[in-house]
């Protein structure tokens, strides 16, 4: 029993192993302290800036992400309205609104309680699940900001699949 609990001790912190992806993929990262990394990871359509948090207490992993695109107040509501709509698809992960400054985030989390260790391809999964979400419905986002559009018009326009080349 004592050797098994040795064994657990000496296991990786879960954010080295993070830390570790995001330099093998030459992506800017930042170890903001021993439960924190801030890193970005580029796009088609966005860099992702990514806060990934680790707390011992539940043993899970939390992940907020943004990327570069504001909020207006005056947009804010169809804002969320879109929101909602676009959370409504999804499997993992959710959009929401930072209400202090307008900011878009993606969030998502991975619980690892009893001790389970994450394996690389787990967490390459949650980076990249959160980078092609972000980048399928930054036009939609778009779309409301900029264009005036309603949330359901800019759904409706997502939609639309472009075949070929231009």
């Amino acid at each position: 029993m004592v050797a098994t609990l040795s064994i657990l001790d000496d296991q990786e912190h879960p954010l080295d192993k993070v830390e570790k992806l995001a330099a093998s993929h030459n992506w800017l990262v930042e170890r903001a302290a021993d439960d924190e990394i801030n890193m970005v990871v580029e796009g088609t359509w966005i860099d992702l800036h990514i806060c990934l948090n680790w707390r011992d207490d539940i043993e899970g992993l939390h992940m907020a992400c943004t990327f570069d695109l504001k909020v207006p107040s005056p947009r804010r509501e169809e804002v969320r309205r879109v929101t909602a709509l676009i959370n409504e698809q999804l499997y993992f992960g959710h959009f929401d609104i930072w209400p202090s400054e307008g900011t878009l985030m993606f969030r998502n989390g991975l619980l690892l309680t009893g001790g389970a260790r994450a394996t690389n391809a787990q967490y390459e999964a949650l980076i990249s699940l959160a980078l092609e979400t972000s980048e399928r419905y930054f036009p939609v986002f778009q779309f409301v900001i900029w264009a005036g559009k309603t949330a359901e018009q800019a759904m409706q326009l997502s939609l639309l699949e472009t075949l070929g080349e231009a």
